[in-house]
């Protein structure tokens, strides 16, 4: 069948909302795999102190982008698809997969926002747990490797300490930060500098998982009104 005048207008309404859709998710896709191979958190999220690996939550959220962003791609092609076709079997198929990617989109976004402080609290855990090892006075080969992740963390986060350091790091800390001149005027704590580099990346992701929330939506009105219009634009027998 072929729909004429206000419904041929949302069928190609809804083809340009669903090739929007379909360039977010080749949007949403690029920045994960940006977050996933970004300097910064790839030196800190690969360290390992005592057989124990960096907390790698942030990861769990990269890859879970990634797979939304594939998903958001072949969904938005199959929508495009059945706009053209006016297929009522693609449309629905299409629908369904809109409502499914949008409630997995909201309970990430619970659980982004519940856990929205575990990433970078781990990550000072994990940078405490070297410094405590790298401020003993004892020289041990444990002492040596802590010392080489608060390097990492140094030279990656320009920082150094954790802005209340005691007289054992402050012993040594022409040899945990060299080169870094200490500025009691300008924050220097890693503590910070995590949240910071944490709290600025996730932005990043509830922005791009807002915008694409927002085209969900309208794309979800269009279709249930062009599906409608396909059913009445069928001939009866």
């Amino acid at each position: 069948m072929v729909l004429t005048g206000c419904n041929q207008c949302i069928k190609y309404m809804l083809f340009f909302f669903n090739f929007i859709f379909w360039l977010a998710g080749g949007v949403i896709l690029g920045i994960a795999l940006w977050l996933r191979h970004d300097a910064q958190t790839s030196n800190l999220l690969m360290l390992q102190f005592e057989g124990t690996q960096a907390p790698g939550t942030f990861y769990i959220s990269v890859y879970v982008l990634i797979a939304v962003g594939a998903v958001m791609m072949f969904v938005g092609f199959l929508g495009c698809y059945g706009a053209i076709q006016e297929s009522q079997c693609l449309l629905g198929t299409f629908f369904t997969c809109l409502v499914i990617l949008f409630a997995c989109e909201v309970a990430a976004g619970i659980w982004g926002f519940i856990n929205r402080e575990t990433i970078s609290t781990e990550l000072i855990s994990f940078y405490d747990a070297a410094y405590m090892k790298a401020v003993d006075p004892v020289d041990s080969p444990t002492r040596q490797a802590a010392a080489k992740v608060l390097g990492v963390f140094h030279d990656t986060l320009e920082c150094c300490g954790k802005g209340d350091d005691n007289q054992l790091f402050l012993s040594v800390q022409a040899s945990l930060c060299p080169g870094r001149p200490i500025d009691p005027l300008v924050s220097q704590s890693c503590h910070t500098k995590l949240r910071d580099l944490f709290t600025e990346k996730l932005h990043v992701i509830g922005l791009a998982a807002l915008v694409i929330a927002v085209i969900m939506v309208f794309e979800m009105i269009f279709t249930m009104v062009l599906c409608c219009a396909v059913r009445n634009a069928a001939p009866a027998y």
